[in-house]
């Protein structure tokens, strides 16, 4: 237990962000395109967090040009460079996943004041 132990605290950072589920957070992601490294924005509504520790990961959906889109981040990975809350969502679900069926306004999660 002791090297399982030893392993994860390698790879989880010191300070993990904050995320909760039915958050808008901006989200950015260190991109490497050939010799060259840049950061990308991916902004929506955290709908899911699963497992914990190391393994650690979280759903994050948006609109783009009409689509849904959702990518799953690894709390811990390198590639994260910062994750920033836009606004606190108020939710009563530790999953959102009924946003997928819906449109325009009913998508939208209520802020938390």
């Amino acid at each position: 237990m002791n090297l399982l132990q030893q392993f994860s605290d390698k790879y989880t950072k010191d300070e993990a962000p904050q995320v909760n589920v039915g958050d808008t957070v901006r989200v950015h992601i260190r991109v490497k395109e050939g010799s060259r490294e840049r950061i990308q924005v991916f902004e929506g509504t955290v709908i899911a967090k699963k497992h914990g520790g190391v393994e650690e990961s979280f759903t994050v959906r948006r609109i783009s040009y009409g689509v849904g889109v959702e990518k799953v981040f690894p709390l811990h990975a390198p590639t994260i460079e910062k994750v920033e809350t836009v606004r606190k969502g108020k939710v009563r679900r530790a999953k959102l996943y009924y946003l997928r069926d819906r449109v325009g306004k009913a998508a939208k999660v209520k802020e938390d004041l």
